[in-house]
């Protein structure tokens, strides 16, 4: 069984930093690009980032560029977002999502975890 578990949000100040980790379990992670997305409250989806299964290729939403971070552990099957510079819009709920084997890319997701809520507020 697929598992995505998410860690690590929290309250923080404008301008502060959080780390997310997202564990994974029930298959075979270092086999699939992983991603971000966030939905902050009243609004949609919105994508925030990706990684290649080998961690040497990640994309970011403009929103976000130059501020946060997507890296992998595939020996400790974790994925991670490190978040700098945060934002009041930045405020959502955060989840660690699972691409289809082969697909690098796109809204096409196949398994999610729980969410982790992320709060930017003085």
């Amino acid at each position: 069984e697929v598992q995505l578990v998410e860690s690590g949000g929290g309250l923080v100040q404008p301008g502060g930093s959080l780390r997310l980790s997202c564990a994974a379990s029930g298959f075979t992670f270092s086999s699939y690009s992983m991603s971000w997305v966030r939905q902050a409250p009243g609004k949609g989806l919105e994508w925030v980032s990706a990684i290649n299964s080998g961690g040497g290729s990640t994309s970011y939403a403009d929103s976000v560029k130059g501020r946060f971070t997507i890296s992998r552990d595939n020996a400790k099957n974790t994925l991670y977002l490190q978040m700098n510079s945060l934002k009041p819009e930045d405020t959502a709920v955060y989840y660690c999502a699972k691409y289809p084997r082969g697909v690098v890319a796109g809204r096409v997701w196949d398994y999610w975890g729980q969410g982790t809520q992320v709060t930017v507020s003085s």
